[in-house]
């Protein structure tokens, strides 16, 4: 631990760690929806979810904007977006990604901590999208970011964002959760499935904290919120690559791959069963 966090709380600790996460990661994040097909599946998910909430003139806060691909898709949508991520190196990509038929549609970039949106005054933004999970790293502090969301959205306005999922992250990477157990012992991987918090495994490079649609569902119901809608962020994709890439191939059976895809995500049976679930959310009232 470096001098700079050594005193900070659990979770603000936590939270640098992420940033220094991010910015060590730098490009590696703008591959994540790109290099392989599952991650394509994953990025029309996340853009067929995130379409029905956009409309021409919207002022968009886009949060843990990362390399730009959603900053791009709200532009496209003629949406005025303030830009956000909590690494300054994210933020730099963004600048360099997003391409120039697209920038005019940015009004700023900010350094932000989803947990403290006060620079914003009530009522400022039609939307908010805070995709690639940014409320998994609020770690103790969920229910303070999410109301500040809410309280920052016109009326009418509303939150499409993503979480960590624990159950669809356990299925995909079962190999990994396992070899937790292993090395530390049921009792770690106990409190990993009890909380969803992997600042429980000693040795873990990325941590964050783990939902299921129905804590997610208690979560926005708490802070004053109802549910629009929810879908997991992958399903049948997270199956056989080979099988996948086939598919790809052929546009008449990727087109219907998706299709098929986008429903099994969306349907209350399968939002926990992808790597990310997704939500859309807005105030009571």
């Amino acid at each position: 631990m470096d001098s700079n966090t050594a005193d900070l709380p659990s979770s603000d600790r936590s939270v640098e760690a992420i940033r220094r996460y991010y910015d060590t990661l730098a490009e590696g994040e703008e591959d994540r929806l790109t290099k392989d097909v599952a991650g394509r599946v994953s990025f029309e998910i996340h853009r067929r979810f995130l379409e029905p909430y956009l409309h021409e003139g919207q002022r968009v806060l886009e949060i843990g904007a990362g390399p730009g691909r959603f900053t791009t898709v709200l532009a496209e949508h003629g949406a005025r977006v303030v830009v956000t991520d909590i690494s300054p190196v994210q933020l730099r990509l963004n600048e360099a990604n997003v391409s120039a038929g697209a920038e005019h549609a940015v009004e700023a970039r900010h350094t932000l901590d989803i947990r403290d949106t006060t620079r914003f005054p009530d009522d400022a933004f039609d939307l908010v999208l805070a995709y690639g999970g940014p409320l998994s790293y609020a770690f103790d502090q969920e229910h303070q970011a999410l109301a500040g969301l809410f309280r920052i959205l016109k009326p009418g306005g509303g939150v499409v964002a993503s979480v960590m999922s624990l159950w669809g992250s356990w299925r995909a990477r079962l190999a990994g959760a396992t070899q937790v157990a292993i090395r530390h012992g049921i009792d770690v991987a106990d409190a990993v499935i009890r909380t969803g918090d992997l600042r429980h495994v000693p040795d873990a490079t990325h941590v964050c904290r783990m939902f299921t649609w129905e804590q997610l569902t208690t979560l926005v119901t708490e802070c004053g919120g109802e549910i629009l809608a929810g879908s997991a962020s992958n399903w049948a994709s997270l199956e056989d690559p080979t099988l996948l890439a086939e598919i790809e191939r052929s546009p008449q059976l990727w087109d219907r791959f998706l299709a098929y895809e986008t429903a099994a995500c969306a349907s209350h049976g399968a939002r926990d069963g992808g790597t990310h679930i997704l939500v859309a959310a807005r105030p009571r009232g």
